[in-house]
């Protein structure tokens, strides 16, 4: 059945590469959980959840979590969820902040909210992972950006600009879980790239209202 399971696949994600990655997922919001979900679907063995946050009323609409998921901790809630698509899954869930000391897998998966944490998580673990993606939402504008080569790397920090340069949109405006669903998709595309030993696309920004795309390389 394992086989079975991949066989629709097995010409794009590399079964065996996919089996030596653990993916850490760092924020399990509206991206982070399509992130997890969609990882766990392709067939990620060992998936760690890391996030503080506990599952509001809001999130239903905006990040696709259950009626049932209220009050309960975002990494429980996906978990959970995870589990059901494969129950051989190994799941590790963190209900925390990410800290320096916090161990990680081979390759992250950074889904949060502000630039200062992308900073602190970037300087602590640039040079600890083999493969780097942040994806970055405001209502229908998403941007993903990998590091995963040393181009990419040197790359990445250029897109670290101060809170005061990031756009100030009303609160009810900045997550659509259609959007969400896009840019994690993004996010596994790289991925799956890497898997596949192919070029990766350092920096790709889209505008789903103006149906826009830019991809920018190192």
């Amino acid at each position: 059945m394992s086989s079975e399971r991949y066989s629709r696949q097995e010409d794009i994600i590399p079964r065996q590469r996919i089996l030596d990655c653990k993916a850490t997922v760092i924020g399990v919001g509206a991206i982070g959980r399509q992130v997890a979900i969609q990882l766990t679907a392709i067939g990620v063995p060992v998936l760690q959840l890391i996030d503080f946050d506990t599952v509001e009323i809001s999130n239903l609409a905006s990040q696709g979590f259950m009626h049932k998921d209220l009050k309960r901790p975002k990494v429980d809630a996906t978990a959970e969820f995870c589990c059901e698509i494969n129950d051989c899954l190994q799941v590790e869930v963190v209900l925390d902040r990410f800290k320096r000391t916090t161990p990680v897998g081979n390759c992250v998966f950074v889904c949060v909210d502000s630039i200062d944490t992308r900073k602190h998580i970037w300087q602590a673990l640039k040079d600890k992972v083999n493969f780097y993606v942040d994806g970055r939402m405001s209502a229908e504008v998403l941007r993903v950006i990998t590091a995963c080569d040393q181009q990419s790397r040197e790359y990445y920090p250029q897109t670290l600009f101060t809170p005061a340069e990031a756009h100030a949109g009303a609160c009810t405006a900045k997550t659509t879980i259609y959007c969400a669903n896009i840019a994690a998709g993004f996010m596994l595309a790289q991925f799956t790239k890497y898997l596949r030993l192919l070029p990766v696309e350092s920096d790709i920004q889209v505008n789903l209202l103006a149906s826009e795309i830019n991809v920018g390389e190192c």
